[in-house]
């Protein structure tokens, strides 16, 4: 039976509950685009350093959400998303980074892992896929960017690499999907579809619609939870939002809002208990 992973919300962020019930020690979710200072058209919770709003704004939001989870921004991390592959493992010294000032985050990285406690990871999202790894045993969490271009260039199962070059059993993993563009809303070229058809194994289940002539709705969700299986996990290990970006005007949408606009942040972190 399937559940929605993000259940609790306040009007700033959704909680992965089925991890933090779980451990209360550990903050994890999605935060929505309302109740920051943000203006149009970033209004009003942007959490992106990079897209033209004001700093001092997405500053102060990322101080309000650092209050409400009792996470201050010193001890985030965020990363130059660039929509590749590459993975940083995360330790204590890059607290700080991209946190205030986006010329200072982690260099040309779309994935952090980190078995550090006191950090929050970070990423920005405006309908790519937001991917959430969780060790069960060893605490290990990691964040992944995962658009068109990182999901066909593997960012999810080199984040499972990651995770059992550090020490982890694939079994002992779980992932979240979070909420991301839906296949109706993302429509794409046979560019992108020629890319997908090489990295999946399985031709009799591509997660895509012909559209019409050249242009086809693909699945992102999908197709990462498809390359996530191949790399070995279990389906009982991963769990997808269903929540659309594009879809939910509680988040912001480079389609569906014209390419101008905000960003959403995943984030997931221990506090020290």
């Amino acid at each position: 039976m399937w559940n929605e992973p993000f259940v609790t919300k306040t009007e700033s962020y959704y909680s992965i509950d089925k991890w933090t019930k779980e451990q209360p020690a550990l903050v994890a979710g999605i935060t929505t685009r309302l109740g920051g200072v943000s203006t149009h058209p970033f209004d009003s919770f942007n959490m992106g350093l990079h897209v033209g709003d004001d700093d001092s704004s997405v500053i102060h939001n990322r101080q309000l959400l650092a209050a409400s989870l009792g996470m201050p921004v010193k001890s985030w991390v965020a990363a130059e998303q660039t929509h590749g592959n590459h993975i940083h493992s995360t330790i204590i010294e890059d607290a700080g980074k991209g946190s205030e000032s986006y010329t200072n985050s982690v260099k040309d990285t779309d994935g952090l892992i980190t078995g550090e406690k006191n950090i929050l990871l970070t990423m920005c999202y405006a309908d790519c896929v937001p991917l959430y790894f969780l060790d069960r045993k060893l605490g290990t969490i990691g964040l992944a960017h995962a658009g068109w271009k990182g999901t066909v260039l593997g960012i999810g199962p080199k984040m499972v690499d990651s995770f059992v070059e550090k020490g982890s059993s694939k079994a002992s993993l779980q992932v979240v999907i979070g909420p991301s563009i839906c296949k109706d809303c993302y429509v794409v070229d046979d560019y992108v579809i020629d890319k997908v058809k090489k990295t999946l194994e399985d031709e009799n289940n591509f997660p895509y619609n012909l559209k019409e002539e050249g242009q086809y709705q693909l699945d992102l969700k999908e197709l990462n939870e498809q390359l996530l299986l191949q790399s070995g996990l279990k389906s009982d290990q991963i769990h997808t939002s269903r929540y659309c970006s594009s879809c939910h005007d509680d988040f912001f949408s480079y389609r569906r809002d014209g390419g101008i606009t905000g960003r959403i942040m995943s984030f997931i972190g221990w506090k020290e208990t």
